[in-house]
């Protein structure tokens, strides 16, 4: 897909802002375990970055979502993969829906707030007993008068203890399990809404992640995301934003480890030459590049499918599994060439090896991508 200068100039104002308002304050925030999300948000918000392919209708920028997607890769060079994960769950995870199906009422109320990075907003799919299984969910949502009342638990939420609202996923029905379930926006200071706790993580140190418990919360009918009983699907379609997301994002990271690697090896010496010297490691980090240069391409098919309109799932999932595979490969192929340096807490290998271990498993794990991607060939195994 060809970029033009608009593109790169988004590219160059994000990275300015990477550079000056989020790497500075990485040690500290990685250290407290979580970032202050709304000041972060809020200046990020400022620049319209929050809502590059959002209808301007509602204060986004109105651009395609190639934009949005070079912002995802641009993410990448954020140091503490836990903050640009935050902000991929507030532009491409919890807020495609919402501005897609959601009516104008919803969309004022906080579709506009979520752009200008007033409030903060997580999604609501995972439970203790229901990951990568959506249809398996229990949180259940029954009528009562004009309301929803709101019973169940939601587990593995990214922005979960400092959000404002969660676009819910929860039964609003008795029918088949892929028919019987309604995205709807519950605001989290609604009575009965708890955070029982904040999980504690071997990476995205510095993103918080909740388990979330509903207890006959009430929220209007109204707060429901286009039609009831329709939320699978919308959850399956949001799905493709959230896993380009993901690949892009991993191309930003694992470019940012196939560089740091380079220059570590290039100035560390072992018997008399440079790390890099060894024909070994030159090779190697090429394989990398090539694949990774593999995934890159992958990711912007997909991008251009979106872009004209197609059902991006096939692509999406492909482009998410070799994202959660190169992960694990690149991450730990550059830590091995970083010897102790990089089994130490004070390089920027590790940190990428600690937060990128999440790709193959946030999202979908790579069992359910294949399982997916079986049912496209027609080779999905039966029984």
């Amino acid at each position: 897909m060809q970029l033009t200068h608009e593109h790169e100039e988004l590219r160059r104002s994000l990275r300015r802002w990477i550079d000056t308002e989020v790497n500075p304050n990485t040690a500290e925030w990685e250290a407290a375990g979580i970032f202050p999300a709304h000041k972060v948000f809020r200046s990020l918000g400022d620049l319209g970055l929050l809502g590059i392919s959002k209808s301007v209708a509602f204060g986004g920028m109105g651009l395609g979502f190639s934009y949005a997607a070079v912002a995802a890769e641009t993410l990448g060079a954020v140091q503490p993969g836990g903050v640009a994960l935050a902000i991929g769950v507030q532009t491409d995870m919890c807020t495609p829906a919402l501005e897609k199906h959601g009516s104008d009422a919803l969309r004022e109320a906080f579709l506009r707030p979520a752009i200008s990075g007033e409030r903060v907003g997580c999604i609501g799919v995972s439970e203790p007993g229901a990951g990568s299984d959506v249809a398996a969910i229990r949180t259940s949502a029954r009528k009562d008068g004009s309301d929803y009342i709101i019973n169940g638990a939601k587990m593995w939420i990214t922005n979960g203890t400092q959000a404002d609202f969660c676009c819910l996923l929860a039964n609003t029905g008795d029918g088949p399990v892929h028919r019987n379930k309604s995205l709807i926006v519950v605001p989290m200071d609604s009575k009965g809404v708890e955070v029982t706790r904040k999980i504690d993580k071997i990476g995205m140190r510095c993103s918080d992640t909740a388990q979330l418990y509903f207890d006959e919360v009430r929220v209007p009918q109204s707060n429901c995301i286009g039609e009831e009983n329709m939320g699978f699907l919308y959850q399956m379609e949001q799905f493709q934003y959230e896993r380009l997301w993901g690949s892009l994002n991993t191309v930003g990271v694992l470019q940012r480890a196939i560089d740091c690697t380079i220059a570590y090896t290039r100035e560390r010496q072992a018997f008399g030459k440079a790390i890099l010297d060894n024909q070994w490691v030159a090779f190697k980090l090429a394989e990398m590049q090539c694949e990774l240069s593999a995934l890159q391409a992958l990711s912007w098919q997909g991008v251009a499918e979106i872009e004209a309109g197609q059902d991006a799932t096939r692509t999406a999932t492909m482009a998410k599994l070799l994202a959660g595979q190169l992960s694990r490969r690149i991450a730990d192929g550059c830590l091995q060439f970083w010897g102790g340096m990089g089994y130490s807490e004070d390089s920027e290998i590790s940190q990428i090896f600690r937060d990128t271990r999440l790709t193959s498993i946030g999202g979908g794990a790579d069992e359910v991508m294949l399982q997916i991607l079986t049912k496209f060939m027609g080779t999905h195994p039966q029984g």
